[in-house]
């Protein structure tokens, strides 16, 4: 084994590719911290235009639904008001 897997490996563990991976998801979460800001923003000025941000919320979820999903999850809905006299 030369010098340098020696100073790489500690305790068994690959140092260099360990950090390597550290260093990619503190940059990816330095990423997301951004783009969270970023939407923040969309969101104010879509409020600033007379959006309601809690409606686009809600379909931006349902959006991210399977059609399947989001018919089933509707129509408990439906049957729930319907139960409660809402409708």
């Amino acid at each position: 084994m030369d010098d340098t897997a020696n100073k790489n490996d500690v305790g068994g563990i690959a140092a260099e590719q360990l950090r390597q991976y550290i260093e990619r998801i503190e940059r990816l979460a330095e990423e997301i911290k951004a783009l969270q800001s970023d939407q923040k923003d969309v969101y104010a000025e879509a409020k600033s235009a007379g959006f309601d941000t809690k409606i686009m919320r809600q379909i931006i979820r349902l959006r991210k639904m399977e059609e399947h999903d989001r018919s089933e999850q509707e129509e408990l809905l439906d049957l729930y008001k319907h139960a409660l006299g809402m409708e």
